[in-house]
């Protein structure tokens, strides 16, 4: 792939920053994406999530191909004309999501090398996601990062498990990056108009496996590269080692998507071991149950995210917050803090007004893009 995408500009492996060039414009690395999964960040409007700094966002291709549907997506003009969202769009390939119903339920699908045949959970009808469909669904959508259909597997199947997602994950990616060339060719784009294209790296827990499937996929040559399946083992430990060196194997001058990750201290052990940028549905999801993140008072600018209890978490529906009257986190300018107390936002809550949780989850995105930005200053 020619097209000049990453401009990298630091020296080591550690607080990697630069700049992603997307047809929709450059967007500053580290960046956090908030999960669109339906064409909307539940609740909050365009205003709001501009008004927090969200450029990017993630949109769900196994929702949208079921609801409202691709070739309708396709004839509003692309998910970006339908969600009037001028930003740049990634799309998963809905690989993750399939197979996740497949595991829950063996009478719900079942994968083959061709790919995953699946039964919808909106009407029960059959569908069948291959490489080539799942790319011809992601232009439908008119997204501007595409993803391959991968084969994810959890991190405790048998090592032989994992080699074959490996081997199957590689393939695929092969196909998708054919299919990929050939719709670019037919819809007449150019390096400057075209999507990006982003491989995902599979292996589970060993280490040796994602090394052989991250230089398999760099070999095939793509925009992007993703870690794949999950950061933590089944004790739910932060897997330090496969993180470091799945990034170290990849190419220096990529760009590296972390998928599906996650809490604010996950993001920093990944930022700092050579990821750039992330995506995950914590912040909104967690603001829409009340939990809120907030800064520590004692952050320390002369030290690194890495080494330091950076934020904590509170449950604002706690009875402590009835007569509170400060803002969520007194260091925040968002719109929650700059305009209601914790008390209020407490009631919200408590009568189950929607604004509460609104509130809350436009308070903890701010959180997020405030993080991006110390990552990327190293300054409070």
């Amino acid at each position: 792939m020619a097209q000049h995408v990453f401009d990298y500009h630091d020296h080591n492996l550690k607080s990697r920053r630069g700049i992603l060039h997307t047809r929709r414009g450059p967007v500053e690395v580290p960046f956090y994406m908030p999960d669109a999964t339906r064409a909307s960040v539940r609740g909050l409007t365009k205003e709001q999530l501009e008004s927090v700094g969200i450029h990017p966002m993630v949109i769900n291709t196994y929702h949208l191909m079921l609801e409202p549907g691709a070739l309708y997506l396709a004839g509003k003009g692309g998910v970006h004309d339908f969600m009037n969202w001028g930003g740049p769009l990634v799309s998963d390939s809905g690989g993750y999501q399939v197979y996740s119903l497949i595991h829950k339920s063996s009478t719900l699908g079942k994968i083959t090398e061709e790919g995953a045949r699946f039964r919808s959970v909106i009407d029960g009808s059959w569908h069948m996601l291959t490489p080539e469909r799942a790319i011809e669904i992601q232009f439908d959508l008119g997204s501007d990062i595409m993803v391959v259909l991968d084969d994810p597997r959890p991190p405790h199947v048998s090592r032989l498990e994992h080699e074959k997602a490996v081997e199957r994950t590689i393939r695929w990616a092969g196909q998708c990056k054919v299919h990929f060339d050939k719709l670019v060719k037919d819809n007449g784009f150019t390096d400057k108009t075209r999507p990006l294209m982003t491989a995902v790296v599979q292996g589970g827990p060993h280490i040796d496996l994602r090394q052989k499937c991250a230089h398999a996929l760099a070999e095939i040559g793509f925009d992007i590269y993703g870690f794949g399946g999950r950061h933590i083992d089944d004790e739910g430990r932060f897997m330090d080692e496969v993180m470091t060196a799945t990034a170290a194997a990849l190419p220096v001058h990529a760009p590296r998507f972390a998928l599906g990750i996650g809490t604010p201290r996950d993001i920093v052990q990944c930022y700092y071991r050579g990821w750039d940028f992330f995506d995950c549905v914590i912040p909104t999801r967690e603001g829409r149950h009340g939990r809120i993140f907030v800064w520590d008072e004692a952050v320390h600018e002369e030290q690194s995210l890495e080494e330091q209890d950076f934020y904590r978490t509170i449950n604002i529906q706690n009875a402590r917050y009835r007569d509170d009257d400060g803002p969520l986190d007194p260091t925040c300018d968002c719109y929650a803090c700059a305009t209601y107390t914790k008390s209020y936002i407490r009631h919200l809550f408590h009568v189950k007004e929607p604004l509460g949780s609104q509130m809350a989850a436009l308070h903890n995105l701010h959180f997020y893009t405030k993080l991006m930005k110390v990552l990327k200053n190293q300054k409070f």
